[in-house]
């Protein structure tokens, strides 16, 4: 097969989002070219710059003058993982595709095992990072509780699902759509689209160049995303059901809190005036159930919008190595 025939069908598309590590790019593509090189299938790298500040763009458009297999979409500003995700995704062009942390942390050695489980009939591979090298109290801790919290809610039990590496066939992923931090999120999306998903134990390393781009405000959206795919996936396309259950709590709250100072008036002599009850409930009640169901209902525009104009969730400012 010659080299056009490779960019137009490869075997496999690697992408990678890349913010701010001009350190870690040069010895990731090391890595990543000789994981390639083992293999002996045909692949591209896709780099997603997502508006880094440093070099980090002029160091992939050197890269990518180098090596024939690397790709580059450089987005207009920062707009996130998940959006940079996303880019590659669309541009892949690979049978497989396989998405992985530019910092080093990630071992491009272990795509060979990741393939391998893809071989034994699997559409989704998770890697696990069995011997994650992050912060106990910070990063890890957290994550553990998280990965458990999202495993009951989204049906599918992974140790890992903040871990970039995992490898996925291109009919369960191309049509997915991301919005917020929900890439982490994609095995759920494949799994009720009927996907056969696992997940295998690889290899994490310290970070040792660079700084790490993610807090605990990271974890507090995981969390609102994770209740945003909850109702989508029970609620979409019978929304009334959610709306009508807050309906019917607010209405049996407000019976209650009425028949209450009701009851204080004719048996405790309490006037109406004298006690909060009713306008506690009623307001308060009334205003967070509100602001609770606007925002969901803001999310269903959101998605009703990107969808319906075919929009996507990111510019890109210019692509080299594409035909």
């Amino acid at each position: 097969m010659n080299s056009s025939n490779q960019q137009q069908n490869p075997e496999l598309s690697l992408f990678l989002p890349v913010l701010d590590e001009e350190d870690n790019l040069r010895p990731m593509h090391a890595k990543i070219k000789e994981a390639l090189d083992t293999l002996g299938k045909t692949a591209e790298v896709i780099f997603v710059d997502d508006g880094s500040t440093d070099n980090s763009l002029k160091i992939l458009k050197e890269i990518a003058a180098e090596d024939d297999r690397v790709r580059v979409i450089s987005l207009r500003r920062n707009y996130g993982q998940t959006a940079a995700m996303s880019a590659g995704i669309d541009a892949a062009k690979g049978e497989i595709l396989i998405p992985m942390d530019a910092d080093l942390q990630n071992d491009p050695a272990d795509i060979a095992r990741l393939l391998d489980k893809l071989n034994e009939g699997y559409d989704v591979v998770s890697g696990w990072r069995k011997n994650r090298q992050d912060k106990l109290i910070s990063r890890k801790i957290p994550s553990q509780i998280a990965n458990k919290v999202i495993s009951v809610i989204g049906g599918v039990p992974l140790h890992d699902y903040g871990c970039s590496l995992k490898a996925y066939r291109r009919e369960v992923i191309q049509d997915v759509r991301l919005y917020g931090e929900m890439h982490r999120f994609i095995p759920i999306y494949a799994s009720w689209a009927g996907a056969r998903v696992t997940e295998i134990p690889v290899d994490h390393h310290a970070r040792t160049m660079g700084k790490s781009k993610y807090g605990i405000s990271r974890t507090v959206k995981v969390i609102f995303d994770l209740m945003t795919i909850k109702f989508m996936a029970s609620y979409q396309t019978k929304p009334i059901y959610v709306f009508g259950g807050f309906g019917m709590l607010a209405f049996a709250i407000s019976i209650i809190s009425a028949a209450w100072a009701v009851f204080l008036k004719l048996f405790e002599d309490t006037s109406f005036i004298l006690t909060p009850l009713p306008i506690i409930a009623v307001v308060m009640l009334a205003i967070s159930v509100q602001f609770f169901l606007m925002g969901l209902l803001a999310e269903l525009l959101v998605r009703t919008y990107h969808e319906s104009q075919d929009k996507a969730i990111y510019a890109v400012r210019e692509k080299i190595g594409f035909e």
